[in-house]
């Protein structure tokens, strides 16, 4: 797996929660685990209840590196995601797992060990880690937060052109029939507002007839 791959762990752990609409998926062990990409892995199978506040815990601090990357304040994003990085630290290995290439060699490729002694600890050094190649590969500008409210779900910007400013196709289309319908609003609006003071206005007055040249 490619480490920059690891930054979907974050993305996925923030967006367990959706706060502006009061909902929250992260209440149970199983809930837990399965934010994993592997839930039958070693990590995550060492999660147990007291890892459900931790994560709780970590995925608000990770909302606020996306937060603060997202309103331009790029340097407390780094500040924050480097305190974190120091908090839970990686273990890389080289690793080649089952993955053969068409001559049968082993595709080898760096591996984010998961030797930590909990599941919260193991996910925090793989989210965190994988962030952070994101963020210093493409910039902390990549890192958004969804324009659709009230959603105010996570998202890695990959576009070209720096272009994305929507978690899904679903609330990007979302927020473009709502903003259609505000601009028919407004015109119906203008043309009636428009229409009332024609209306309104006193009626011309008929000028004086001018005197001809053969009076």
């Amino acid at each position: 797996m490619e480490l920059a791959l690891y930054a979907d762990y974050a993305v996925r752990l923030v967006n367990s929660e959706e706060p502006e609409r009061g909902t929250d998926a992260l209440v149970s062990v199983d809930a837990a685990r399965n934010l994993f990409s592997y839930p039958e892995s070693g990590a995550a199978l060492l999660t147990g209840p007291d890892d459900v506040p931790l994560m709780r815990a970590l995925r608000s601090r990770l909302r606020a590196v996306f937060e603060e990357a997202a309103a331009g304040r790029e340097g407390s994003a780094v500040d924050l995601l480097n305190g974190l990085l120091a908090e839970y630290p990686v273990s890389p290995q080289v690793s080649g797992h089952d993955y053969l290439d068409e001559s049968g060699r082993p595709r080898w490729h760096l591996h984010l060990a998961d030797n930590a002694p909990t599941a919260t600890a193991n996910f925090a050094a793989v989210a965190c880690m994988g962030l952070a190649i994101h963020l210093t590969e493409l910039g902390a500008d990549r890192l958004g937060i969804c324009q659709a409210a009230p959603c105010r779900n996570a998202y890695l910007d990959t576009s070209t052109n720096r272009s994305r400013r929507y978690c899904s196709d679903r609330c990007a289309t979302r927020a473009n029939v709502a903003a259609y319908r505000a601009r028919k609003r407004a015109e119906a609006a203008h043309a009636q507002s428009a229409h009332a003071q024609s209306d309104q206005a006193p009626p011309e007055q008929a000028r004086p007839a001018t005197a001809s040249a053969t009076d």
